[in-house]
């Protein structure tokens, strides 16, 4: 019987990897991993978690009980994923996307987030923007107007309006600075 664990802290293909190195130490077998959730071919006995939740914590990761704290896990994986991590923009609202995904009421959803979290899904979502935007104009490669229309801002200066609220920079002062001023994925 196959088994699902929930994984804090996983942001970024390479925290598949060390993830997927973990479990393969531990001879367990992987159906399939990404970010935030691993399925593994059998059900994990009680001894083999504890000794994963100590492996994985070494490496920066934790181990989630199921219940709240993984559905949160579960929703920023969700939203880092789709925003720094997949090539296509999101054709459909976070709130339809996150409640396919995770089969809750997407109210129910932000009312968990909200009363864990102490922001909104919405502010989270803004905040991950505003770091890629940041990876964006550090490396320089695309115009503001660009950068606007890959992100899915309604127009560039609504992207600066939110980029200053933010930060308490102007987009085109941040990229001035020539430092990558964003934080990392699991820091936001």
């Amino acid at each position: 019987m196959a088994s699902t664990l929930y994984i804090k802290n996983m942001v970024c293909p390479r925290c598949i990897v060390a993830v997927e190195n973990v479990l393969q130490d531990m001879q367990l077998q992987v159906q399939k991993i990404q970010l935030g959730q691993v399925d593994l071919e059998k059900e994990i006995t009680e001894s083999d978690k504890e000794k994963l939740k100590v492996k994985l914590e070494q490496v920066g990761f934790e181990l989630l009980e199921p219940g709240k704290s993984s559905l949160i896990s579960q929703i920023k994986s969700l939203i880092i994923n789709q925003i720094h991590h997949n090539k296509v923009a999101l054709q459909e609202n976070f709130s339809t996307y996150l409640s396919e995904q995770l089969h809750h009421e997407y109210s129910h959803l932000s009312r968990l987030f909200s009363s864990v979290e102490g922001i909104t899904i919405e502010k989270f979502i803004a905040r991950q923007k505003i770091e890629k935007v940041k990876e964006y104009l550090f490396y320089d490669e695309l115009s503001l107007s660009e950068i606007a229309f890959k992100m899915n801002y309604s127009s560039v200066a609504y992207l600066s309006t939110q980029f200053k609220k933010e930060t308490g920079m102007t987009p085109t002062a941040f990229k001035q600075m020539h430092k990558p001023g964003h934080k990392s994925l699991d820091g936001i």
